[in-house]
């Protein structure tokens, strides 16, 4: 007898003996449970798939994890090959295990793909019905394994035929669902779009999408209870992004220790909002080769934005970084009548550095009569590539209040670092600017703010600058702890008929030639210097 078989009856014996002992009324019954112990795993290939990346499996994939669900549930294998398949619909119970070494392919055949429209209404109820991977009203599903799952999204190519791109993953109205570990290649369309789901952990996936345009890597949709982690994202649209669009609360959602780039915004939140946001955190990521915006919080659908907390980001080579916004597209859900003006209010970012930021600035901005309420940035340090002209230090910035909302939407704005309108309430503590080439705006423009604080400001300007701060219209501003780190024309500038209470105290404007200016239509008195 070998050593191998010696220690395998061993166990058998001892397991027998231990049945014995505890009293159990049929040991062929529990060392029967025993071997049964592994039938949680389905292996697609015993149910007739091929996985050799030409045969479809679709039919061979779907029985195995009806079986599957029939039998109490488990995991669903595939192992070793490339699975062809169209639309595959998950089950409760059912996790789809992609092995490494294993590819499951999205087919290219529009036939394989049925139209599937969840029943829950939603802003895009009849546009999107074509998915890879679909579930609905499922409890206690996921996708896991360290294998691949690729759409074959490079070979569609009409940005506009919705209908003929399909998601690779679609779940509506799911219950704890878990993804983890797989990576994700090459969407024709969103990647993977949660709707209205609850009790969703999405953990060390990988997808790289950046193909095309409607790319987005992770939609998270009027879905409660959400914990997105450890994922390296590289998407053709947003990286990662919240969304409401049905009448639901996207809510308690966190981001944490991923590394994300977008071809336009890495995190964003919006623009479709029509169920509204709260209570969600971002933290410990990176940011890398986004062209629209490094952080993104847009409201222009109705409902309310309420406690969003973002913390300890590093950005490089994004065109803004910051970008927060409130409009008014208020586009409606099916068959409904416009929304009315939505809210943007309790916005915390802070310990945010980026390198090669953008030339156009970063923006919060509001609309004339609503205001982007509570808004805090602390510890930020943002260098920018610079190059700004004079002009357009004095640039009218249109409201563009029903227009599309991304950071490149006003264009180059009237400041280099942070351009403020429409704001109440607004911190600005312990912010460091600076550009490479030479940039003759000021640092910061703040416009019809009521309620500004700053303070610990550090900025780089140019010599042909006018002034380093610029407030119009603003009323209650409280200025202190500043200093100017080299020399400049004018700290501060004020202007503005409307312009009140503005407190200018303790700070170190050595430096400046003159500390504060005031235009012509400021009133009497609006402004105290100590």
């Amino acid at each position: 007898m070998t050593t191998q078989s010696y220690f395998r009856s061993l166990v058998c014996f001892g397991w027998l003996a231990l049945c014995c002992l505890t009293g159990s009324p049929n040991w062929l019954l529990a060392a029967e449970n025993t071997s049964l112990a592994s039938k949680d795993s389905y292996d697609v290939r015993q149910f007739g798939a091929v996985g050799d990346g030409k045969t479809l499996d679709t039919a061979a994939i779907q029985k195995a994890v009806d079986t599957c669900a029939a039998e109490g549930g488990g995991k669903v294998c595939l192992r070793s090959g490339t699975f062809l398949a169209g639309t595959i619909i998950l089950k409760s119970n059912v996790t789809l295990y992609v092995e490494a070494g294993a590819t499951l392919l999205g087919s290219r055949n529009m036939d394989d793909y049925p139209d599937i429209n969840p029943k829950i209404k939603y802003l895009y109820s009849t546009r999107f019905t074509k998915y890879m991977i679909y579930a609905e009203g499922a409890e206690n599903i996921g996708i896991a394994g360290r294998g691949t799952i690729d759409g074959q999204g490079k070979f569609y190519t009409n940005p506009h035929g919705d209908k003929l791109r399909p998601y690779i993953v679609r779940f509506a109205e799911c219950r704890n669902v878990r993804v983890t570990g797989v990576t994700f290649l090459n969407s024709a369309r969103w990647l993977s779009h949660y709707l209205a789901c609850e009790d969703v952990v999405i953990d060390g996936v990988t997808i790289k999408c950046k193909i095309g345009v409607n790319r987005d890597g992770i939609d998270v949709d009027s879905c409660r209870w959400v914990r997105i982690s450890n994922c390296h994202i590289c998407s053709g649209d947003d990286a990662i992004v919240l969304k409401a669009t049905a009448h639901r609360l996207c809510q308690h959602v966190t981001v944490t220790n991923c590394v994300l780039s977008a071809s336009p915004s890495a995190f964003k939140l919006g623009t479709e909002s029509n169920g509204g946001f709260e209570d969600i955190t971002c933290s410990n990521c990176t940011i890398y080769d986004s062209g629209y915006s490094g952080i993104g919080l847009m409201m222009v659908d109705g409902a309310t934005l309420k406690r969003v907390n973002i913390s300890n980001i590093t950005m490089h080579n994004v065109h803004a970084a910051i970008f927060i916004r409130l409009g008014n597209r208020a586009r409606p859900l099916p068959d409904e009548e416009k929304p009315g003006m939505g809210a943007l209010q309790d916005v915390m970012i802070n310990n945010v550095q980026g390198g090669v930021v953008g030339d156009a600035g970063c923006s919060i901005t509001g609309i004339e009569g609503h205001y982007a309420e509570n808004i805090t940035l602390d510890n930020i340090r943002l260098h920018f590539v610079g190059g700004g002209a004079k002009e357009l230090a004095t640039r009218e910035v249109s409201e563009k209040e029903a227009s599309y909302p991304c950071g490149r939407m006003f264009g180059k704005l009237p400041a280099y670092g942070f351009y403020c309108r429409h704001v109440k309430n607004l911190r600005l503590h312990n912010v460091d600017l600076d550009f490479d080439k030479p940039d003759h705006r000021p640092a910061i423009v703040c416009d019809d703010v009521i309620d500004l604080d700053l303070a610990g400001l550090r900025a780089g300007i140019s010599e042909e600058a006018d002034c380093v701060v610029r407030l119009k219209n603003v009323q209650g501003a409280l200025i202190h702890d500043n200093r100017t780190p080299q020399p400049v024309a004018t700290m501060l500038r004020v202007e503005g008929k409307q312009t009140r209470d503005i407190a200018v105290l303790g700070n170190d404007f050595r430096q400046a030639k003159q500390a504060v200016t005031q235009g012509d239509d400021v009133p009497d008195a609006a402004v105290l210097v100590k």
